[in-house]
């Protein structure tokens, strides 16, 4: 190139630097006082490369960054077929889902849908020798099945009686059922009851020892008794029928038998009404 001279300027023996000499250049077309010349470049008509200003050097004036919105990381995963959780999320995911095994299958049960329904099933301590377990089923606190995604919860709810009944015996047990103050849409159907007896381990069916239904309506009454002729001789056999509290006292220890509030309500509800009932009539019923 005319008019450009490489110099060398030696800092040490291993990295030289270069600085270019540049002409005379003219920035305007007058050479009066006030426009800028070439003179008032430096006097050597050197350009120092070290000296120019880099944009990393002056953060002021030079700026790469546009004022766009840029998409979170969780935006841009949402869009795909994966989803990215904050910790808070991951933890309430993790409570909401569990796992429950019936026979040799695990399925996922939707704890978040059946909080307000777990207490259907619970845990009612042991009987005689051993590990003989006492399992309570309240259906007091059965889903109405008004609800517009019953058979959603029932679904769920199905599976986690069963898996919470893999997990409460270990040998002998009895079921508790815990019929009273009950509304028929609490009730659930016949087929629900027959499925969950189905998928019932055979080791639990057979180690079923006996199902109180306390308190029994007539409307269970006249359904078990319309269905006897198609369920086995042997789990006919293990059904009993108690109408009072203190009568079930006497089958089962009762210490760690959780009675719903509703059903000691209804007891005293009854026992009100029995009053009366002796008063005009002379005759007494024992709840």
């Amino acid at each position: 190139m005319e008019g450009v001279e490489f110099k060398e300027e030696w800092q040490d023996e291993d990295f030289p630097r270069k600085k270019l000499v540049a002409p005379d250049i003219s920035l305007t077309l007058d050479r009066s006082e006030e426009s800028v010349l070439s003179d008032d470049l430096d006097e050597s008509g050197e350009i120092d490369l070290d000296d120019l200003d880099t944009p990393s050097e002056n953060s002021n004036e030079f700026e790469w960054e546009d004022d766009l919105p840029k998409p979170k990381t969780t935006d841009v995963i949402r869009k795909g077929s994966l989803t990215e959780y904050t910790a808070a999320e991951e933890k309430d995911d993790g409570r909401r889902w569990r796992m429950f095994r019936i026979g040799e299958q695990d399925h996922r049960v939707d704890m978040k849908a059946i909080e307000p329904y777990k207490k259907v099933i619970s845990h009612g301590g042991y009987y005689g020798d051993g590990l003989n377990a006492i399992v309570v089923f309240a259906v007091c606190f059965m889903p109405e099945s008004s609800q517009p995604n019953y058979r959603y919860l029932m679904d769920n709810l199905f599976k986690y009686v069963i898996g919470t009944l893999e997990l409460l015996v270990a040998e002998n047990y009895m079921i508790v059922y815990l019929n009273g103050a009950t509304t028929r849409r609490k009730m659930p159907s016949l087929g629900w009851l027959r499925k969950c007896y189905q998928q019932i381990d055979r080791r639990l069916r057979k180690n079923l020892k006996s199902l109180i239904i306390v308190h029994p309506s007539w409307f269970i009454r006249t359904l078990l008794a319309i269905t006897k002729p198609f369920i086995s001789s042997k789990f006919s056999q293990k059904i009993k029928y108690v109408f009072t509290l203190a009568e079930l006292a006497e089958l089962v220890p009762m210490e760690y038998v959780g009675i719903p509030e509703c059903i000691k309500q209804y007891v005293l509800l009854f026992k009100y009404w029995e009053g009366w009932h002796s008063a005009i009539l002379g005759r007494s019923v024992h709840l």
